[in-house]
């Protein structure tokens, strides 16, 4: 008889008629022209299955956006502009008592000790002015100062969040430390890593620059 079966437990090729395997010896009763079932792992490595990549080893992790901070230059312009709004709100006070001390001089009264008293008072307008101006601007919802706000820059914590009205306080007349010493405080900014003068560092804050 013509044709060709297939072992039913080897899967090797027989000659129609044959008694026993060529290959294993096993008996068989052949099916002509019909091979035998593929084993399961021979499924397992066929390529033409769909390959399902195993997960990797660690989770994805988002990538972190760089912060900017402000840098020293940036600093002393915002400072300067501040310096100018201050002295423009401090000026009426300079000028009263200075009309005061020249009417005095016109009119032959003693000025001098009135000109002194409009200095004092000018003086304490700047000390106070200045420490409620930058406490309540960096304890606002700005977290800025006008000059600091013109450079896109805020005060925060050291987690971004916030400051209250203590720390700024707090950080305001730091600044005094800073300023000693050849403002060696004030110069620390430009060598920090995150940017922080010595008043940052002693009140735990941050200059964030968008």
């Amino acid at each position: 008889m013509n044709g060709i079966f297939f072992c039913n437990k080897c899967g090797a090729q027989n000659a129609a008629g044959a008694q026993f395997c060529n290959r294993c010896g096993a008996p068989t009763s052949p099916a002509p022209g019909v091979p035998p079932a593929a084993p399961p792992n021979a499924i397992l490595s066929s390529p033409a299955l769909p390959y399902a990549a195993p997960p990797p080893p660690y989770a994805a992790v988002a990538p972190v956006v760089g912060v900017g901070y402000g840098g020293f230059w940036i600093r002393v312009v915002a400072a300067i502009i501040d310096a100018i709004i201050l002295r423009v709100v401090a000026a009426p006070v300079g000028i009263i008592f200075g009309g005061l001390g020249l009417a005095g001089m016109m009119s032959g009264v003693p000025h001098v000790g009135l000109r002194l008293f409009g200095g004092g008072v000018t003086f304490i307008v700047l000390i106070f002015g200045s420490w409620l101006y930058g406490a309540l601007m960096e304890s606002s919802p700005y977290q800025a100062t006008v000059g600091k706000m013109i450079f896109g820059m805020k005060v925060t914590d050291l987690y971004g969040n916030r400051i209250s009205f203590g720390r700024a306080t707090g950080r305001h007349f730091a600044k005094w430390l800073s300023g000693m010493v050849f403002c060696v405080g004030f110069i620390m900014v430009g060598f920090t890593e995150r940017k922080q003068g010595l008043h940052d560092l002693l009140a735990g804050t941050l200059v964030r620059r968008s």
